[in-house]
């Protein structure tokens, strides 16, 4: 399952869908929106995505992920808009029937996730400010919607 929300992300519903008899091993990774980045503090991120991009994305990845892990299940939720202090913003669940698989599988996930998926995020600051920042680089190389560079 891929998934692009607007709303919270439900984990009970997204570990259930990936536990299966066959799985001996579930995983679950939550990207959680923390207080703290290099000692500046946050009062929330936001999410946007060119969609339709995004999806096909998730897809590929998902299927790349099934080809080299044997994966009973894997699903990838995202979400986009506001999300506050202490709220998962990306939540990444797979089941295999071991659990070195699984742990692979999921970071493997993520990591591609944050690099090739179209998605951007914005960092809002207690103390008023905003900027785009890309995952893979330091605030001095932040990209947003106004400033694709993929």
């Amino acid at each position: 399952m891929i998934q692009l929300t607007d709303n919270p992300i439900d984990v009970s519903a997204l570990l259930k869908s990936v536990q299966q008899p066959e799985a001996g091993a579930v995983v679950l990774f939550l990207g959680i929106t923390r207080q703290f980045t290099n000692g500046r503090e946050t009062a929330a991120l936001s999410y946007e995505a060119y969609r339709e991009m995004a999806v096909r994305e998730l897809e590929r990845l998902e299927q790349h992920a099934r080809e080299r892990w044997p994966l009973v299940g894997c699903n990838i939720v995202h979400r986009l808009g506001d999300v506050t202090l202490a709220e998962a913003s990306v939540a990444i669940a797979v089941s295999s029937p071991h659990r070195g698989e699984a742990f692979e599988a999921g970071r493997w996930l993520i990591d591609a996730l944050k690099e090739d998926v179209p998605i951007w995020k914005q960092e809002r600051w207690a103390d008023g400010g905003a900027e785009w920042v890309h995952p893979q680089h330091s605030t001095d190389d932040a990209v947003g919607p106004t400033n694709r560079s993929n």
